[in-house]
């Protein structure tokens, strides 16, 4: 029987998908960065315009590291490149560190938001702005319905969105049409990669994806350049607020003004 129905279905080619081999994308797609991984995505990279879940263990904070690469693209392609929005974000993203790696302090806007709700409507919000690139947003407490708010949005809107949870939540139904769940390799900088969801069969076996040695180099120079600064004198230290803050009042505003 199954036989016969590839047979018949044969002349609509890519129209139809079968579901024991990898789809292509529906939309458009952002190269990872990761070789091994785009191999394994649809349309080899990001989705563009969906909801991409992100699971990792409470303790482990290893999404940069993953997103790094496609962020960067994200604002050299663009001709006026718009921010970055970080809704939620539960550090304060070291920029000298991000600039080192091609993620310049003007390419971001973290979002102060403590309660879900109030993640989700930032998140909705700079979803719907003209302006943003993209959107990463850390929803711990989230359920799928909001989700599925947020993947309408991107969808309308033609974002990338990245959603960070937790790993409690793997068992938990998710409108998201890519599930990764990220680790750290142990006694390594190599990262662990497991897809949960994609459309196509699962990935029995974890991608492993190995640290960027060059870059890290660079990461660390930068970090030692930093603390000189500080010592240096608060005048110093005040470039990197500066930076940090510069271009933030319109973006702002662009995202106030859609709600």
């Amino acid at each position: 029987m199954s036989e016969s129905l590839s047979v018949s279905f044969s002349h609509l080619g890519e129209a139809v998908w079968r579901a024991d081999s990898l789809a292509g994308a529906a939309g458009a797609t952002l190269t990872s960065g990761h070789t091994a991984l785009d191999a394994q995505l649809p349309g080899g990279g990001w989705p563009v315009g969906a909801v991409c879940e992100i699971l990792q263990a409470h303790s482990e904070h290893n999404e940069w590291r993953l997103l790094l690469p496609a962020l960067r693209s994200v604002a050299s392609l663009s001709v006026k490149p718009g921010p970055v929005v970080l809704v939620g974000a539960p550090h304060i993203p070291f920029v000298p560190g991000l600039a080192a790696q091609g993620l310049v302090a003007p390419s971001l806007l973290q979002v102060l938001a403590s309660t879900p709700d109030e993640r989700l409507w930032a998140a909705e919000q700079s979803l719907r702005c003209a302006a943003v690139q993209a959107v990463l947003a850390w929803l711990p407490q989230t359920r799928a319905e909001p989700l599925r708010r947020l993947q309408m949005a991107a969808h309308a809107n033609n974002k990338l969105l990245f959603v960070m949870r937790p790993t409690q939540v793997r068992t938990e139904s998710s409108p998201a049409v890519l599930r990764l769940l990220l680790a750290s390799q142990p006694q390594s900088d190599a990262l662990l990669l497991h897809i949960l969801k994609r459309r196509g069969r699962p990935l029995e076996q974890p991608l492993t994806l190995p640290a960027d040695n060059v870059r890290l180099s660079v990461l660390l120079a930068s970090g030692c350049s930093r603390v000189a600064c500080v010592a240096s004198g608060p005048a110093t230290a005040r470039v990197w607020a500066s930076d940090w803050l510069q271009g933030m009042p319109d973006a702002v505003g662009c995202i106030a003004s859609a709600a």
